[in-house]
């Protein structure tokens, strides 16, 4: 139980090293009790993965520090207690965050890891080249010179691999040096008293051979899903003294929301650390990498941005990672720009819901994915605020006019690109971009018994339900009536606006019809719904 902190402590930004965090006395979240606890007494080999910045390499020098028996620094901690510290056992760390782009590269950084280990335990090895069999003969060294099982701690083991995963032939070449280095670590099972494996992506055992398919995958484990990130009442009690002059809901709404099953919503520390350093609401996670892979996948693969929330995906098919063939949502979601909103049964079929995990990575992605296609993310951006304000004054025709100004922007080759589809597909995406810039509640493509609305905004406690049609061709005003009439009706007789009578808010049914060969916006019908 986190006792409630009341006098300030440093920071620990870009602290990764237990040791380091304690003596300067940080703030630290105990991850202990039981997380910690269990995890060791009830297995020896796991696999968790999570988003960068979350928090994974400290647990691993955590787990490094517990192995090795450096009491002192578990003073006050709730493992003190439950923990053996005359046990000590050694300890093989290989860390796979430095940038390689070929496998030489690779396996030059694990042999020079792999010497420094054999240096500080005074090893003397046979003349074996292969960084997997000099880890081989390390374990079996270690076992026999202390008398105890070594403990294996594998940190980034996918960053390698992610680096150059848009070159097929570097990741797979990397991949293969790595298959030897795990296929090493399940053959020595006798030398081993623990192993953990971290990384962002969920990739399947096959895809490293046999050497992964004895780790127990705890990536979705609900009693466990908390062992990375931050709680609420971690807030709450160990940062306590940070949240003076902040206001507490707004950090709930822009950076909580993370979930892999656990009963608990998570924040990314990243985010809150950097929150009360500066004290400003921004997007500091997103901006510590943009992903500008998953761009270039996502057009590649012409997904409109309407398509990434509300997803209801198979569970297999969310944490499973191959080279060969791998989802957008399982990169997305495993990269820590969806997350996991409910679980669900359809016969034996289980699925998952996915959507953004909160307003930072909801208005940052939509930026940034905007900027990537048009090269006018601020633009875009500033938009999305006009058309939101003039929806709350229902100043409608200045919505229309500002819809106009926003389409007539864009460059027409990205018009001309196909990148999105249909004309449709990209006059819907750029205004779904511009809406998702702003906190705005807004749903995209939502079902209901009857069909898929389009897009619905709730703001200033009214609620907006928008329908969309494509016109082209000749009597182009007769047309623009009968897409203006259809999409009315097609709102009514559809039920969209239905299940949002029960908040008893005014609801404007708003119709819109775009021009094929203009590609903008013609005509606006609203209507109140009655």
């Amino acid at each position: 139980m986190q006792c409630v902190q009341t006098e300030r402590r440093p920071l620990p930004i870009g602290c990764q090293a237990f040791a380091n965090l304690r003596k300067e006395g940080c703030y630290y979240v105990d991850k202990t009790p039981p997380l910690i606890r269990e995890m060791i007494s009830q297995g020896r080999f796991y696999f968790l993965p999570r988003p960068r910045h979350f928090g994974k390499s400290l647990l691993v020098s955590t787990l490094k520090e517990l192995f090795e028996g450096n009491e002192p620094l578990f003073r006050g901690l709730d493992i003190h207690p439950h923990w053996d510290w005359s046990v000590r056992h050694p300890v093989v760390r290989l860390t796979l965050d430095g940038k390689v782009s070929m496998p030489e590269e690779l396996e030059d950084s694990l042999l020079s890891q792999l010497y420094r280990v054999e240096q500080a335990f005074d090893l003397e090895l046979p003349p074996v080249k292969a960084s997997s069999e000099r880890l081989r003969h390390i374990l079996y060294q270690m076992h026999q010179a202390t008398g105890r099982q070594a403990v294996v701690l594998v940190d980034e083991y996918d960053k390698p691999v992610l680096d150059v995963l848009e070159d097929d032939g570097k990741a797979r070449a990397n991949r293969d040096c790595l298959r030897e280095i795990y296929s090493i670590i399940k053959s020595s099972e006798d030398h081993i008293r623990f192993v953990f494996v971290t990384g962002i992506t969920m990739f399947s055992k096959t895809s490293f051979s046999s050497g992964l398919n004895n780790l127990d995958d705890i990536s979705l484990y609900p009693p466990l899903a908390a062992i990375c990130g931050y709680t609420d009442r971690d807030l709450d009690t160990v940062f306590a003294p940070e949240l003076e002059g902040l206001d507490r809901e707004e950090i709930r709404r822009r950076y909580n929301g993370y979930s892999w099953l656990g009963a608990e919503k998570l924040y990314n520390p990243h985010d809150i650390l950097h929150l009360f350093r500066k004290r400003e609401y921004r997007a500091h996670w997103f901006r510590s990498g943009e992903p500008g892979y998953l761009y270039r996948l996502l057009l590649e693969r012409k997904v409109s941005p309407m398509q990434l929330e509300s997803r209801v995906v198979d569970a297999a098919f969310v944490s499973k990672f191959e080279l060969d063939a791998f989802s957008h949502e399982a990169l997305l979601f495993q990269s820590g720009y969806l997350t996991i909103t409910g679980k669900e049964q359809q016969g034996a079929r289980t699925v998952y819901h996915l959507d953004y995990p909160n307003v930072e990575v909801q208005s940052s992605f939509s930026i940034g994915l905007a900027n990537h296609l048009t090269g006018q993310g601020q633009e875009i951006a500033a938009a999305g605020s006009g058309l939101v304000k003039a929806l709350g004054d229902n100043d409608f025709p200045a919505f229309m006019a500002k819809v106009q100004a926003l389409l007539g922007g864009i460059p027409h080759a990205w018009h001309d690109s196909g990148s999105l589809g249909s004309c449709e597909s990209w006059q819907a995406s750029l205004l779904y971009m511009s809406f998702r810039t702003t906190p705005v509640e807004l749903k995209a493509e939502e079902m209901t018994s009857h069909g898929r609305s389009d897009m619905v905004l709730l703001h200033e406690r009214q609620v907006f339900v928008l329908e969309f049609k494509t016109v082209k061709g000749k009597k182009v005003k007769r047309k623009v009536k009968e897409g203006l009439d259809g999409a009315i009706a097609q709102i009514r007789e559809k039920g969209y606006a239905e299940k949002y009578r029960d908040l008893d808010q005014p609801i404007y049914l708003i119709g819109m019809v775009f021009g094929r060969k203009k590609r903008n916006q013609l005509d606006i019908r609203v209507e109140m719904l009655r």
